[in-house]
């Protein structure tokens, strides 16, 4: 009776231990950011809010919310699903949060990847070559 009475009791403690749960680490253990201190940092300078509000890293994710998170990249809008305390592979992450990002963010990303541009210089556009100018220069007879 006494070990079965210990067993309820350390029962009761994982699962009173596992509600609770960081945004940051939350953040980070579903793959929006790289480390934990990019996602705390993120929260610190107002990029993750619940309801319009401004978050703190320490405040604890409760299944059910619904954030909104701006990256470098995109402005997510994910409601949680489950609570992840460590790191998993991105297959396993996305089964704990939705992602409810509107459409026009999503066209918005996928229109600006159409045009990036990798640095490289498009043939026969801008600044001539070498041998460009040395055929401009023959053809001048410079």
């Amino acid at each position: 009776m006494l070990i079965e009475k210990r067993n309820l009791n350390l029962f009761y403690m994982n699962t009173m231990e596992s509600a609770k749960l960081r945004l940051d680490k939350y953040l980070w253990s579903i793959r929006l950011f790289k480390t934990r201190s990019l996602a705390s940092e993120a929260c610190d300078k107002g990029k993750v809010k619940l309801n319009g509000n401004s978050l703190k890293p320490a405040r604890n994710v409760q299944i059910g919310e619904e954030y909104e998170i701006r990256t470098s990249e995109k402005k997510w809008l994910i409601k949680v699903i489950g609570l992840l305390h460590t790191r998993v592979q991105y297959s396993e992450a996305i089964k704990y949060y939705s992602d409810i990002t509107p459409a026009e963010e999503t066209d918005r990303i996928k229109f600006e990847a159409a045009f990036f541009q990798t640095g490289k210089r498009q043939s026969k556009v801008g600044r001539p070559t070498k041998k460009d100018k040395r055929d401009l220069d023959e053809f001048l007879d410079v």
